[in-house]
Order: structure tokens, then C-alpha cells, then sequence
């Protein structure tokens, strides 16, 4: 069966079932079902996934104190602000699907996109899907294991349960992966409402001791910040998520720049809230005790009374009371609303109470469970626009051409789709969160800076060219500073053979684009060519057409 016989067949179904349909309803293409609302609910939904949950332990840790952490979270959001500003005026001028990729190649040309499609399909993108999974198996499987860590075979296999379900969701239907990601949008905006109430709460009754001399013992260098940008850079990273299913986007031209404008804001404005939360419940020493803030580690409780254990005990209480002893462990210890509060180490093991039970007790199962729907969520969101990528990639001729079919039943790019959660499935093999998210993110910025760098290219070599969105210049050219000292700041303050890696194999990829790509060698045709057949049996899928205009 080839494709003109899956075609035939198809069309024969049309004219039985659907005769009275337009040409345009009928081709075979993505359709515009993205509206004003679903779009924003994709980048905030995109957005707000993980990265509050984990970042905020290691952007502390790069920068020493609270102050500079609350700020470098600020500098983040408006990063993230001016970035998606000139993705808004590249989405509006060129409208196709794909995020960065058709802008470089309209820049620069062929090979600077296929690099990009390159390090994205195989590295970035899968990669940033298993960091979400991964985050998200932390959360459902917290609350089972309570007092300790999860075993790491239960998280990888949650992880890849994860990606499995939501590959198939993002394979049946675009409605239904819309329809998902708004609800997954609104239950995680319930969670971060619940933490920011409760921080506000607690900052209320006068508990401000976290804020008190918040810039003291800070530890400034260029390496240090430019982690911990890359860090929080990373919880905001989506902001240019709608600019991948630009051509399935109804009214692009509105909906686009409307979409940014409402999202990012909304965004920023619940990091920083959030990030005020967990400092007004929580000390700078318990959040770096945490693997993931908002449920495995939180304030421990106030009491009235503490009783001093001996030190040879199994069990140890430590605190402080009304000017006594701080214990073993001063760091441990501290006060909230006047009670003093204590932890307890049973066999040598830290035993947290959880955020859940200071602010919601008995529903502390809450906390978990919508944390869980909001990392689920961002991987969704994730899945539904980089799938676009592999299909206009595909469509192209810069991956394997099967990449770029739809389905005739769904009209979805199912291959693509299946492509990228069988590589997401590789990388949770490799469960070092941290070490993913500082290559992950050089690498993204590299391409963020050369994409923008486009924008200001452009400017002069396209000027004709119809721009509803004129942004003012000085934006994009800060942006690409800003992408210059992020590419380079942990390079210089920490340098390691693993960035010198990432940028041999992003070059790797000419290896592979001047046979295959530029020059089209007949030999690798004929072993494609039974490949992209037996593909088109399995998965019933075409490839795309133009629409009529």
C-alpha cells in the first residue's frame, strides 16, 4: 500500500461521508483549532510546569541568599517578557509552524536551521520532556514514600508511563490535547493560588525573618549568575511556544502577540509570589534540603514545648525555645509566629513535615496531587508544540520525510509525535535533573541568541517585508546580550569538557546534512523509501498538502 492508494482511500471516505465539505476542509493539513484562549492557556500552561517547584533549590544555590535569589527571579521574567516580545514580531512576520526554525532559515539560510532542528529533535526538545516527566514522577510518588526518597526505578517507570500517555493523547486529537492543557492550566493555577495565599498568610501574621538582612552571605561571581539564570530561565522557558503551531493558530495576526502579552506577565507575577512563599514559610537551609520545594520539605510545624532528648538517642529533637540552646544543629531550628519549631532526625535520616500539612492539614494530599497535574500539564503542552517541529523539519526535507505526515483519521503529525516520546523515553535513563537542565539550557540559548540575532538581521536585509508587530530594536539587540552572557558566563566561571560537547555535537549534524540533505544521495533514498512505506501501512498517514488558496 502506498501513499496514493491511502490517499485514494481516504478521498473515497470524503466523497461517501463528507461530500458537502469544502476543498479546504477536506486537505490534508494541520488545521487552525488554537484559539485565543487555548493559546494562552498552552504558554502558561507550558510554562508553569516543574521549573517553580525545582529551580528555586538550585537558583539559592548558586547565588547564596535570598535577595539576589528574588531578584535574578525578576531578571528571568523579564528575560522572558523581552524574548517573547521578538518572537511575537518573527511569529507575526513569518507565519509558519516551527518556533526557531523557519526564522533561521530565513535569516541565514539552510544549514544554521537544519543545526537547529537538529540539537532540537534529538537533543533539547526530547530531553526537556523527560526533565518534566521526571519532575512529575517526583511529585505523584512523594506521598507514598513519606520521610524518604522515592526509589528510582518507581520514578523512572512514572516517567515513562507519563510520556507514553501523553504521546497517545497528542496522536488521537488536537481538540483533545487542547482541551487537557486547559485544564491542566487551571489545576495548576490552583496550586500556585493555595501557595501564594499561604505565603501571604504566614507574611501577614509576621513571619518576615527570612527577609531580614536578605542579602547577607551572598556570593556573587559570573559563573554563579549565569546558573542561576539558567536555572530560572528554565522555569520560564516556553514563552515561545505558540510560535511552534503558528499555521494551526486561528487569526495569528491578533491572537499571537495578545496571547504573549496576557501570558508572560501573568507568569512572572506568580513566580515572584510563589518565590516570596516558600521564603516566608521556609528557611534558605531547609529549601536547599529539598529535592522538590512545595511537597517533600516545607516548614515544620510550631509547638509550645520542646523536650530534650539525650544525644545518643536514635532520635533527636532539635530547636530552640525561648532563648535555650539551639541544639545539635542550629541551622535546624528556628521560630514562626512566636512558637518555635523543631525537626526531627530518625536513624540518621531527616523526617520533614510537608507543606501540605502546615497550611491544609488533613488535606495535604492536595499539595502532591495538583503539583503532579501541573507538571503533567507543562509536558503536554511541551509534547503538542515540539512534535511541530520534527513535522515542518520532516516537511522540509531536513528529517526523515516520514516525519512530516499526517494522520488521514486525525489529522495529527503521528509520526512525529511517536518520534519524540520514543527519544523523551531514552533520556529519563540519565535521571540527574540538574546536569539536564544546564546543558539543556546552554544549548537553548545558543539558538535563542542566533534566532533573535535574525530579527535585527532582518531588520536590514528584508526590509519590505510585512511586520504587524515593530518591536524597538534596542529589545532584540539586549536579548542577544543577554543570550552572549548566558552562553558564555558558565563556560568562563565553571568551565566544563560537557559544554564543549554539546557545541561538537550541535556541528556533528553537517556531517549528516551535506550527504543527506545537500547533496541527496540515491543510496540513502532507497533505504528510506521501504521505511517511509511501511510507516504509511502501519500508521495510515499522507503527506501534507498545500492549501488552496
Amino acid at each position: 500500500m502506498d501513499e496514493s492508494s491511502i490517499k485514494k482511500r481516504k478521498g473515497g471516505k470524503d466523497e461517501d461521508n463528507q461530500s458537502t465539505q469544502s476543498e479546504e476542509s477536506t486537505a490534508m493539513q494541520l488545521k487552525k483549532q488554537v484559539g485565543l484562549l487555548s493559546g494562552i492557556s498552552l504558554i502558561v500552561g507550558t510554562i508553569i510546569g516543574s521549573g517553580i517547584f525545582i529551580s528555586p533549590k538550585s537558583v539559592l544555590r548558586n547565588t547564596g541568599a535570598v535577595g539576589p535569589c528574588l531578584v535574578i527571579w525578576a531578571v528571568c521574567g523579564v528575560i522572558g517578557i523581552m524574548g517573547a516580545l521578538c518572537f511575537a514580531e518573527l511569529g507575526t512576520m513569518i507565519t509558519k509552524s516551527g518556533g526557531e526554525y523557519p526564522y533561521l532559515m530565513e535569516a541565514y539560510g539552510q544549514i544554521p536551521a537544519f543545526l537547529f532542528s537538529w540539537a532540537s529533535v534529538i537533543v533539547m526538545k526530547p530531553s526537556s520532556f523527560a526533565i518534566i516527566c521526571l519532575s512529575f514522577a517526583e511529585y505523584a510518588s512523594a506521598p507514598f514514600y513519606p520521610g524518604c526518597e522515592p526509589p528510582e526505578v518507581v520514578i523512572k517507570c512514572l516517567a515513562a508511563a507519563a510520556i507514553l500517555t501523553i504521546t497517545v493523547v497528542n496522536c488521537l486529537s488536537v481538540k483533545l490535547a487542547s482541551y487537557l492543557q486547559n485544564f491542566l492550566t487551571v489545576a495548576k493555577l490552583i496550586i500556585i493560588i493555595i501557595i501564594i495565599v499561604s505565603g501571604i498568610v504566614l507574611l501577614i501574621q509576621g513571619n518576615t525573618q527570612n527577609f531580614t538582612n536578605s542579602f547577607e552571605g551572598s556570593k556573587i561571581t559570573v559563573g554563579g549568575i549565569g546558573l542561576a539564570l539558567y536555572n530560572g530561565l528554565w522555569a520560564y522557558d516556553g514563552w515561545n511556544q505558540l510560535n511552534y503551531i503558528t499555521e494551526e493558530l486561528k487569526n495569528p495576526y491578533r491572537n499571537l502577540p495578545l496571547a504573549i502579552i496576557l501570558g508572560i506577565p501573568l507568569v512572572m507575577a506568580c513566580y515572584l509570589l510563589v518565590n516570596i512563599s516558600y521564603y516566608t514559610v521556609m528557611t534558605p537551609t531547609e529549601l536547599l534540603q529539598s529535592p522538590a520545594v512545595a511537597v517533600l520539605t516545607s516548614v515544620l510545624g510550631c509547638f509550645q514545648y520542646m523536650e530534650m532528648f539525650p544525644e545518643h538517642s536514635a532520635v533527636r529533637l532539635l530547636g530552640a525555645v525561648s532563648g535555650r540552646s539551639r541544639g545539635v544543629f542550629p541551622e535546624y531550628s528556628g521560630s514562626c509566629g512566636g512558637c518555635s519549631w523543631y525537626m526531627v532526625v530518625l536513624g540518621g535520616c531527616f523526617r520533614y513535615m510537608t507543606f501540605g500539612d502546615r497550611v491544609l492539614y488533613p488535606a495535604a494530599w492536595i499539595i502532591p496531587l495538583f503539583v503532579a497535574f501541573s507538571t503533567i500539564g507543562s509536558a503536554n503542552g511541551t509534547c503538542f508544540t515540539a512534535g511541530r517541529l520534527t513535522y515542518v523539519a520532516g516537511r522540509e526535507g531536513h528529517m526523515l520525510k516520514f516525519l512530516s505526515y499526517i494522520s488521514v483519521k486525525r489529522l495529527t503529525p503521528l509520526p512525529a509525535i511517536v518520534s519524540y516520546g520514543i527519544i523523551g523515553m531514552i533520556y529519563i535513563i540519565p535521571a540527574d535533573i540538574n546536569t539536564l537542565i544546564n546543558y539543556f539550557s546552554f544549548a537553548v540559548w545558543l539558538f535563542y541568541g542566533l534566532t533573535i540575532a535574525g530579527l535585527v538581521v532582518m531588520r536590514f536585509t528584508k526590509k519590505d517585508m510585512k511586520r504587524p508587530i515593530k518591536i524597538p530594536i534596542v529589545i532584540p539587540i539586549l536579548m542577544v546580550l543577554v543570550s552572549i552572557y548566558l552562553v558564555l558566563a558558565p563556560i568562563i566561571g565553571e568551565p566544563e569538557w560537557a559544554y564543549l560537547y554539546c557545541v561538537l555535537f550541535i556541528l556533528g549534524g553537517l556531517i549528516f546534512y551535506f550527504p543527506f540533505v545537500h547533496f541527496k544521495v540515491k543510496w540513502a533514498q532507497k533505504i528510506t523509501k521501504p521505511i517511509t512505506m511501511y510507516v504509511q501501512m502501519i500508521m495510515e498517514v499522507v503527506p501534507p498538502e498545500e492549501p488552496k488558496n
